[in-house]
């Protein structure tokens, strides 16, 4: 699975074929069909394993974590771990997710709304406390906009750290 999530990164959905991938883990060509009805099954069963594992890094990281300033630092250098170090490409797996039926589409959106209610009440703890001028969903999205997009540019051997990348991220919304 994690190949398959691999080059449906790297190469996209539609140009993966089911030979890559079990060229990849060294099947034969039709052999990832014994484990998955589909190519479509794998893409979906590989988001939402990914995403699932995300929401329990992303649950430990903050399940002592009391102050929600302290908090959404740490969610947010997590989900930057989750995003550009860990070996699961969930995240930017939801770009494909196009490829999927709606029903498929559905249960991957139940994973990620999961995961977004802890980002949302976070935020909804500084609002109310006057960290946060406001905790309107939109601003939710936009900052997972804004953290995803870091995929597009980040570089491990780059001028900056994911710490520091977090820390710019927390000060742009906490100042």
């Amino acid at each position: 699975m994690r190949a398959a999530a691999r080059l449906f990164v790297e190469k996209g959905f539609d140009a993966t074929t089911t030979r890559d991938i079990a060229e990849a883990v060294g099947m034969r060509s039709g052999s990832p069909f014994y484990h998955f009805r589909s190519k479509q099954d794998l893409l979906k069963t590989a988001m939402i394993e990914g995403l699932e594992a995300g929401y329990r890094r992303l649950l430990a990281t903050i399940a002592e974590v009391s102050d929600p300033e302290q908090r959404l630092r740490t969610m947010i250098r997590t989900h930057l771990g989750n995003l550009l170090e860990s070996d699961c490409h969930a995240p930017m797996l939801l770009y494909e997710s196009r490829s999927l039926d709606a029903r498929a589409r559905a249960e991957i959106a139940a994973v990620t709304d999961r995961y977004q209610q802890v980002w949302q009440a976070t935020l909804d703890e500084l609002a109310a406390a006057g960290r946060l001028r406001s905790s309107a969903p939109p601003l939710r999205l936009f900052i997972f906009g804004m953290l995803n997009w870091s995929s597009q540019w980040y570089r491990p051997d780059g001028g900056l750290s994911l710490d520091e990348i977090a820390d710019a991220a927390a000060e742009l919304l906490l100042a």
